[in-house]
């Protein structure tokens, strides 16, 4: 038995926005785990998505719910009283966040405060993980990863928001949460970390304007995957390897309150791909199976701002907690072709889903 299976069996957990992408797979992870788990969110953000596909509502106790509705939040919590926290929730889409930069800001940052504040309000909490991305951090397209010491300041409303989402955690932790010692003059203490992960990739992501899903959704289509910029650089990894990060912060920090803090999740510099080598390494897995049904068409569409190169630094996780990526590229690119392949042919996911988890978690 892992750690985390030793650690989780039985453990209450509470998760914002578990009907996303990254939500799902969390909940699909904490269920292997053992783990007693809860959720508030909006309905699945994309139809299909992986929430229902896994039939995940019948298995957790879901709460449907705006993270604006603080009213509503504070009820779920205290009905629920979790151990553990992972805030997840979030507009979590760049391009979405220049059609809708109040929206976003009032999801990304008072979605955060209204999180925080029902931390404060329920004793049952001791381990909180706000989830932001690698985006925070002011883009000067520097060659080297960015570190968690690094200036804070996104650039489009969607970055900028999480940047802002930070420093909310960052007052609430110094204000409430007894700052790095964690100590109340109650005596109780709640271990605070904000996570920053690069981008995901995975089964059952089916977002707009993400590399993956357009590539599934134009070889079933029997299209040409359309690139707009195939020089953009991401820290690209599978969902499973921050979503297990975060699982491990949460699980740490609650046995020792001197590791709680913030961490870069990101893959080693071989695995940081520009979108063009990410597409053609999907094509090969993909014919490799269903041949000549990938095909890349390079398109630039004259879109809004988006950084070029972005990478992070992930030193400080690696030597705190020992996490180290399980999967490289190739690996993550055979386990996505294999359950988009099942999806398509109508089978049942769960199989897949778990086979996966399993396979992710049993490496060494």
């Amino acid at each position: 038995m892992s750690q985390l299976e030793e650690f989780y069996r039985g453990k209450k957990v509470l998760i914002t926005g578990h009907t996303g992408f990254k939500g799902a797979w969390m909940c699909k992870v904490l269920l292997e785990l053992g783990a007693v788990v809860s959720g508030y969110a909006l309905n699945p953000p994309t139809d299909p998505n992986l929430f229902e596909l896994c039939k995940l509502e019948e298995r957790i106790h879901s709460h449907e719910g705006d993270i604006r509705d603080l009213e509503h939040l504070k009820e779920v919590f205290a009905k629920e009283q979790p151990e553990i926290v992972i805030h997840m929730a979030a507009q979590p889409l760049v391009r979405e966040s220049y059609k809708e930069p109040v929206y976003t800001y009032d999801v990304n940052v008072m979605g955060t405060v209204n999180v925080l504040e029902c931390v404060r309000l329920t004793d049952s909490v001791k381990s909180f993980v706000n989830v932001t991305t690698d985006k925070v951090y002011r883009n000067f397209e520097w060659e080297r990863g960015y570190k968690e010491d690094d200036i804070l300041n996104g650039f489009d409303p969607y970055s900028n928001s999480k940047s802002c989402s930070e420093l909310v955690t960052s007052s609430y932790k110094n204000s409430f949460f007894g700052g790095e010692s964690g100590k109340m003059d109650s005596g109780r203490f709640v271990a605070v970390s904000t996570v920053r992960a690069g981008n995901v990739l995975g089964g059952g992501d089916f977002a707009t304007d993400r590399i993956i899903p357009d590539c599934i959704r134009a070889v079933s289509a029997l299209k040409p995957i359309v690139v707009r910029n195939p020089y953009s650089t991401r820290p690209y990894q599978h969902v499973l390897e921050p979503v297990c990060a975060y699982l491990t912060v949460a699980m740490e920090q609650l046995k020792n309150i001197t590791k709680a803090g913030n961490y870069n999740i990101g893959p080693a510099d071989e695995d940081c791909l520009n979108t063009g080598e990410l597409v053609n390494l999907f094509c090969e897995k993909w014919n490799a199976i269903r041949p000549n049904e990938a095909v890349r068409e390079d398109k630039p569409d004259g879109g809004p701002h988006e950084a070029g190169l972005l990478k992070l630094d992930s030193t400080k996780i690696r030597e705190t907690f020992g996490i180290k990526g399980k999967w490289h590229m190739d690996e993550v690119m055979e386990r996505i072709v294999e359950w988009n392949v099942s999806y398509l042919s109508g089978e049942d996911v769960n199989p897949v889903t778990e086979k996966q988890i399993r396979e992710y978690i049993q490496k060494p």
